[in-house]
């Protein structure tokens, strides 16, 4: 059995992400094993809230280079969008960041 905070790694903080708190939409970066039902009882375990929605993305690694040495990849995460419902009450972390 996974713990709720192996499977949510940390929050995405970004513009693009930080434009969907006022809908009750936050974005946060999970284990890449981790299918929508399990990221969908973390969120409401971790934060007490109630979730409608949850949509999941692979981000593909990126090419960087490190110097003169040849160029290597940075390592491909899983990213989740957590909807939460109407009614639900908003995650507190995120308050003050907007």
């Amino acid at each position: 059995m996974k713990n709720l905070y192996d499977i949510i790694r940390g929050p995405v903080i970004s513009e693009r992400s930080m434009a969907g708190v006022e809908n009750k939409r936050y974005v946060f970066k999970v284990d890449k094993s981790a299918n929508k039902l399990e990221i969908r009882a973390a969120v409401e375990e971790a934060f007490g809230v109630q979730v409608a929605k949850v949509n999941t993305m692979i981000v593909p690694g990126k090419k960087r280079r490190n110097g003169r040495y040849p160029e290597g990849m940075t390592s491909e995460w899983k990213k989740a969008i957590v909807t939460l419902t109407a009614k639900s009450k908003t995650i507190e972390f995120f308050e003050g960041m907007v």
